[in-house]
C-alpha cells in the first residue's frame, strides 16, 4: 500500500491534519486528525510502498510498545487511512 500523493498534512491550531481534496480545493468538512505516532508513520512511510508490518517495526523502533501491539496498531492506522481513501 501506498499513502496517495494527493494527500497532505497540515498543521492547523497546533493540530496535525489532513485536508481530503475537494472539486474546488480543500474539503474542511473532511479532515482526519494525526496523534503523534500517526504523523510519524506518515511521515516515515509517504512516498513509498510499505506494509503493516513496516509501521510496525517503525513504531516498536521508537516506542515502548511490543511487536503484537505495534501490529494491531499499525493495522488499525492503515484501515483508517483506507476508510478515508487515503491509501493506493
Amino acid at each position: 500500500m501506498k499513502i496517495s500523493e494527493k494527500f497532505k498534512v497540515r498543521e492547523m491550531a497546533g493540530e496535525h491534519v489532513v485536508i481530503m481534496p475537494g472539486r474546488c480545493g480543500a474539503d474542511m468538512t473532511r479532515i482526519l486528525a494525526l496523534n503523534e505516532s500517526s504523523l510519524y508513520l506518515w511521515e516515515s512511510l509517504r512516498g513509498r510502498d510499505f506494509t503493516t508490518g513496516d509501521a510496525a517495526a517503525l513504531l516498536t523502533g521508537r516506542y515502548d510498545v511490543d511487536g503484537a501491539t505495534a501490529q494491531r496498531d499499525a493495522e488499525a492506522w492503515a484501515a483508517k487511512l483506507a476508510e478515508c481513501g487515503v491509501l493506493e
